[in-house]
């Protein structure tokens, strides 16, 4: 099956992450369908599109927007699928509703992305546990280097979990200038997000 503008795509699992294996039995975590914490964001490329230019091939697993298998209930309380739904286990997407892409282990990022490692707080006032707007680039499109120590604008990240890491997704228009390292920055990942 291909389709002339979008990409057909199939989950990687259920279309729900909300459960979780505790010994032998299975702990249901949410049974709310519209938290978009919950909803399987990981998918595996069936075809591209015809039409247009992409680095994705057939086969990548890609990380999608979170309305992509999403259920959400209409006024009337009604259950409906995403307007990507085909069925069960065929979706069609649009390429900016793809934020990474996994071939032969690797991520890559699409241009106009970059994600980047959050970085923990060293500062002994600062209440929070994570330094604000600044981290260390994870998977790049090009624009900065991996590894590199950037920061950003407000308002401008947006979390994903990825093998078990918490990275934000940056626009790469949206950062604003690269650190040198200083030599105390570290890696910050909540202990919630390697488990999930």
């Amino acid at each position: 099956m291909k389709s002339v503008y979008n990409f057909v795509v199939t989950p990687k699992g259920k279309r729900y992450n909300n459960t979780k294996k505790v010994g032998d039995s299975e702990l249901i975590l949410n049974t709310d369908i519209f938290k978009h914490q919950y909803v399987n964001r990981e998918a595996v490329v069936i075809s591209t599109p015809i039409v247009g230019d992409t680095n994705i091939e057939a086969g990548d697993s890609v990380i999608v927007h979170h309305n992509v298998f999403r259920r959400w209930h209409n006024v009337k309380g009604v259950e409906k699928n995403s307007k990507s739904y085909f069925n069960e286990s065929t979706y069609f997407i649009g390429k900016d509703q793809i934020f990474l892409y996994k071939r032969n282990k690797n991520w890559f990022a699409p241009k106009g992305y970059c994600f980047v490692k959050p970085l923990k707080a060293v500062d002994q006032f600062n209440i929070e546990s994570e330094k604000p707007l600044q981290g260390i680039v994870k998977y790049s499109d090009g624009t900065v280097k991996a590894g590199d120590l950037i920061g950003f604008t407000p308002n401008s990240k947006y979390e994903f979990i990825v093998d078990n890491e918490r990275l934000y997704r940056v626009l790469s228009n949206f950062i604003t200038i690269k650190y040198e390292y200083q030599g105390n920055e570290e890696e910050y990942n909540p202990s919630w997000a390697e488990s999930s």
